[in-house]
């Protein structure tokens, strides 16, 4: 597919298999076979979304398993140790996530915790030969994001990410606070907006300065069928898609759609067989990825703004009442599962 950079959960490999078990086995490059570029997080946000499971406080976010319940603390200087015994090429420094619902002064604390970790993380870097990347917070208060940027600008980093956002705040307000932040950010830097990966999101955030993002969405979303389309996502559960005998997207050079019929996929997931997801994932990680190529050679072509007006004007995005309604659908069950 051209990917040229994943994204590894540095929480997750913690509970499984375990950075030791990575470490020994020649560093996470190896571990997967994957020989391009890596980024790792620190694992702010999924211990953030554990919610009752976990506390913070200046040492650390001490947080319980959510497979088995056992005890953890991962501090910034543990954070930084396990991305260095990982081996990834860029890593982020651990962060306090606040919830969007949360006061003003608890997001202000958060804010404020996550700029002593910050230096604490540079600290603590000790290898070279990865990059380093600091976490702008501040809610969806503007006063706190120009802060968080300004305080963060000032420790020199050598790449910024936008915290803290798609928490289930309307889109509108996610826009003005990415726009209102990259704007205080270093033009030489990267921009990295964590936690964004629709279509339209993400030609709206380049428009706004941001240079590389990441998202579980178009992995999320194959899975219940929905294939992203120039027009917008289209369900291939749908009965329409039943006796079509042509590719889903005949305009997509992706495997699925090279190899396979609309039909064809219409009946993997009727039956719920295991090729369907793989299918339905490989299109839209192709469609994501062959759209990101479009967004380069439109900015190196000094052409952005045509081509972003085009794609607008023929993309139809999902409704904005019922992505925030599953947004919040989401974001309950995870604390659910996280609870248990």
């Amino acid at each position: 597919m051209g990917v040229n950079m994943v994204l590894a959960n540095t929480y997750h490999l913690y509970l499984r298999p375990g950075i030791e078990v990575i470490e020994k086995m020649g560093g996470l490059h190896r571990f997967m076979s994957w020989e391009r570029a890596i980024l790792t997080d620190s694992g702010g946000y999924q211990i953030f979304s554990l919610s009752r499971l976990r506390n913070v406080d200046d040492k650390g976010a001490l947080f319980r398993s959510h497979i088995d319940g056992s005890q953890h603390l991962i501090t910034p200087q543990s954070a930084i140790q396990f991305q260095e015994s990982l081996g990834a090429d860029i890593i982020m420094v651990l962060d306090e996530c606040p919830s969007p619902t949360d006061s003003f002064e608890a997001i202000e604390q958060a804010t404020e915790r996550t700029h002593r970790w910050a230096e604490i993380c540079q600290r603590s870097q000790t290898r070279k030969d990865q990059t380093l990347f600091a976490i702008v917070q501040g809610g969806l208060y503007p006063e706190l994001r120009h802060r968080s940027a300004n305080r963060l600008t000032a420790l020199g980093f050598a790449g910024y990410a936008i915290g803290g956002l798609s928490l289930g705040e309307p889109k509108e307000l996610t826009l003005a606070m990415v726009e209102n932040t990259s704007a205080q950010l270093p033009s030489d830097k990267p921009r990295y907006l964590m936690g964004i990966g629709s279509p339209e999101d993400i030609i709206e955030a380049v428009a706004r300065g941001i240079d590389i993002f990441d998202s579980a969405l178009p992995t999320q979303v194959a899975r219940k069928g929905a294939l992203f389309t120039r027009q917008g996502r289209r369900n291939i559960r749908n009965a329409a898609y039943r006796q079509v005998e042509a590719p889903f997207d005949p305009d997509c050079d992706c495997y699925a759609c090279r190899n396979f019929s609309a039909g064809y996929l219409h009946h993997l997931f009727k039956c719920r067989e295991m090729l369907a997801y793989r299918l339905a994932t490989i299109h839209n990680l192709s469609f994501m990825n062959r759209l990101m190529q479009e967004i380069r050679n439109a900015i190196t072509s000094d052409n952005f703004e045509s081509f972003r007006g085009t794609f607008m004007a023929g993309y139809e995005p999902t409704d904005e009442k019922t992505r925030l309604a599953q947004k919040k659908k989401w974001l309950v069950a995870r604390n659910r599962k996280s609870v248990k």
